[in-house]
């Protein structure tokens, strides 16, 4: 039995493939990790050095406002009123009152909340002459050891509450009388902690990494906590200072008892302080060990399948299940016609490859049969859903309709009455004309202005609709139906927000589709519902909507129907801002002529 072809085919395939195959795994694994391992690094690293590059910028603009200022011409006449004791009391007052104006509206017109400060050694802080900044760890940092970057403080010398309670970073710049070339105090110039703050601790290496921005002693620039890690800390500063000499970034391991941590650092040497990011190396290339197992498990699997292929053709079925092999790609494409022609001929006899293709030559049959009627019936189900999503819209929008001519009859507007009875009997034919799918713009636009004549009527002045109609898409048709859920909602939910509803109706057609649009100043929408809704949109489902109840299902009624209506060449925008309003604009491809069917779109 082992000298038979078949067993000698099995062993030389056997050894032709494992060898090949382990040697590709391995080497495949090799190569993955050691580029995996560096994009991870140079990933970490790139988004450690873009942190870096925004602490310069941000730092850089502050220096810049505390040399504009120190220069500027109202500093400069309040330092020689100052320092001159010729001067009265009015003139120093004036002179200093100046400086606080400049000040205020300096830190005002900036975008990044800085605030600035001016102190005198004869005298205390230029907003409360308060003295005792001069006992605080960053005023003894600055005039002992030279340090003009501060950590995070609050301070107490600011122009309002606000400014005083909330924790900010500083530059501190001498205070020069240009003049004389005098040192009489300095610039403070303060900028918030969480500018810094909120955009560092945005940095995610790994799951539980994270980076600090410290000064080269470890103090914690932004006041971060460093959650038990203080050690760890202390050992990746020692080894930044003796063993990175002049390098400004780099990457670096410590071993610790609960595994090897990974360091990355970046130098900030103009302020003498550090990013240093901390992560578990496990953690961070735990990708690198999932790609390993991977590719284990896919060799085992593709070496199980190479033998069975060996098995296979050793057994002398090639021929047959090559042209089969063919016949399956174009049933794959859905060619069944080309496949049944390539399909080879069951020859006669009971062997497992004549059954086996007489019994694909019927799938097939049954399968181009199935899809045939499948498809018919998709078409069937969608005209369905599409009438049952029209019909929806109707007892909706009557009782609303009834709802202000009842309360037009109970403020005994007599002469009104008629009126809106007539607009609502033009409404009804229009809605209730099942056998029309497709009317045009101006058709739908007409009924919107009868709606919104019922609307009026029953809020008055409470209501300011503005319509706005592009004689270029008069004609165009669109699918019946598709503005005034819009309308209704934009309505209801701008009086329920402020009382005064301001809503705007624009048609303007374009190269090849119209755009309507409906804007309001309603409550608006949450981002994650809009999200939902262009969710629903894209999957096509229609049923989640046929059933779903709320604020949106006039929307999501609409949107289906375009849906059913353009299939994938209907667009929508929805721009949505809670207690802002709601923007919602609809994108239909220009339909002229004949009414065509819902599903001739659909199958499109």
């Amino acid at each position: 039995m082992f000298f038979s072809l078949r067993s000698r085919l099995m062993a030389v395939f056997s050894v032709l493939l494992i060898i090949p195959f382990a040697a590709l795994a391995y080497i495949v694994s090799e190569e993955a990790t050691k580029t995996i391992k560096a994009s991870i690094e140079s990933g970490a690293a790139q988004t450690i050095e873009q942190f870096a590059s925004h602490v310069v910028t941000l730092l850089t603009q502050v220096e810049d406002t505390g040399n504009q200022v120190v220069s500027s011409r109202t500093t400069q006449e309040w330092l020689n009123v100052h320092l001159n004791a010729d001067n009265t009391i009015q003139e120093r007052v004036l002179t200093k009152q100046r400086l606080r104006e400049y000040l205020s509206s300096y830190a005002v017109n900036t975008s990044n909340g800085v605030s600035i400060s001016a102190f005198a050694e004869d005298a205390g802080g230029l907003w409360t002459q308060d003295t005792t900044y001069r006992s605080s760890a960053w005023f003894r940092n600055f005039m002992e050891a030279g340090k003009r970057w501060t950590t995070a403080h609050k301070d107490p010398d600011q122009s309002d509450e606000y400014l005083r309670t909330r924790s900010v970073n500083a530059y501190l710049f001498p205070l020069v009388q240009l003049q004389s070339l005098r040192n009489v105090g300095f610039i403070k110039v303060n900028y918030p902690t969480t500018l810094l703050r909120d955009a560092i601790e945005k940095i995610r290496i790994g799951r539980t990494g994270r980076v600090v921005l410290l000064t080269k002693d470890g103090e914690s620039v932004l006041d971060q906590p460093l959650g038990g890690q203080e050690e760890l800390v202390q050992r990746g500063l020692a080894h930044i200072a003796a063993e990175s000499g002049e390098e400004a970034s780099g990457i670096f391991p410590i071993q610790e008892e609960g595994g090897e941590n990974l360091i990355f650092f970046r130098k900030l040497p103009a302020q003498e302080w550090i990013i240093v990011g901390m992560v578990p190396e496990g953690e961070l290339y735990q990708k690198i060990t999932q790609i390993r197992r991977t590719i284990l498990v896919v060799t085992g699997m593709l070496l199980l399948l190479a033998m069975l292929a060996a098995l296979w053709l050793s057994a002398g079925i090639t021929k047959p299940l090559s042209h089969m092999g063919r016949a399956m790609k174009y049933v794959q494409r859905g060619e069944f016609g080309q496949a049944l022609q390539v399909m080879p001929k069951v020859r006669e006899g009971h062997s497992e490859v004549d059954y086996v293709i007489g019994v694909f030559q019927g799938m097939t049959y049954r399968l181009r049969e199935l899809i045939e009627t499948e498809f018919a019936t998709n078409l069937r189900r969608k005209n369905a859903e599409y009438k049952a999503l029209l019909l929806q819209i109707n007892p909706h929008f009557y009782n609303n309709t009834l709802e202000i001519i009842s309360g037009l009859a109970a403020m005994k507007r007599e002469d009104l009455v008629m009126d809106a009875t007539e607009a609502m009997g033009k409404m009804m034919r229009y809605s209730l004309n099942l056998n029309r799918d497709w009317v045009t713009v101006a058709e739908e636009m007409a009924y919107i202005r009868d709606y919104v004549l019922l609307l009026e009527l029953r809020h008055g002045e409470r209501l300011h609709v503005e319509v706005e109609e592009d004689p270029a898409a008069a004609g165009v048709r669109v699918a019946k139906f598709i503005i005034q859920p819009l309308v209704e909602n934009a309505v209801k939910y701008s009086l329920e927000k402020a009382g005064t509803a301001r809503v705007e109706i624009r048609t303007q057609a374009e190269e090849e589709r119209v755009r309507l649009m409906i804007r309001d100043n309603g409550v608006g929408m949450p981002s994650e519902l809009v999200t939902d809704l262009q969710a629903e949109l894209r999957g096509g489902e229609s049923v989640a909507i046929l059933s779903s109840e709320g604020q949106s299902i006039g929307l999501r009624n609409v949107l289906s129907r375009c849906r059913l209506a353009y299939g994938e060449a209907f667009e929508v925008e929805i721009h949505s801002q809670v207690g802002e309003g709601t923007e919602i604009v609809l994108f239909v491809p220009i339909e002229r002529g004949d009414e065509r069917h819902v599903s001739d779109h659909a199958r499109r």
